[in-house]
């Protein structure tokens, strides 16, 4: 596999540090999303940064979620009732605060979409449970 060339390379990193830079953001800024950002950060250091890359999938927040979603594309409960919270609280604030026109509507329907598609992910990560694999009980009595 042939190396990337340096501009390549320069900008997939400017690429990964301008989306965790956002994503760090988007932790205190409700309705921003920071778990797509952080995916996107953790894909472009992965072409780029080596050392930003380890950095992410051993952080105590950003690694579980890396983790999840390399196996099995996981959304955890936690973080889709969160999703919805943010999401419907957004929503509330659009219809109180602006004019009630197609823009709003086209976001809301933009939030039901994500919504959706956030819910239709799976919990867990999925086992491959064979026969090999199955957890044995205890023998020691």
């Amino acid at each position: 596999m042939n190396r990337p060339s340096k501009i390549t390379q320069l900008l997939f990193a400017l690429l990964a540090y301008t989306s965790l830079a956002i994503g760090l953001i988007a932790i205190v800024v409700p309705g921003l999303p920071t778990t797509e950002f952080i995916l996107l950060a953790a894909w472009a250091a992965t072409r780029s940064s080596p050392r930003l890359s380890t950095w992410l999938e051993n952080h105590r927040l950003f690694g579980p979620m890396l983790h999840n979603w390399r196996n099995g594309k996981v959304i955890p409960r936690r973080a889709k009732v969160g999703a919805t919270a943010s999401m419907l609280f957004c929503a509330g604030l659009m219809l109180l605060m602006l004019d009630h026109g197609w823009p709003i509507y086209l976001a809301l329907a933009g939030m039901g979409l994500g919504n959706l598609w956030i819910w239709s992910r799976p919990e867990q990560v999925s086992c491959a449970c064979s026969r090999w694999n199955t957890q044995r009980p205890p023998t020691d009595f």
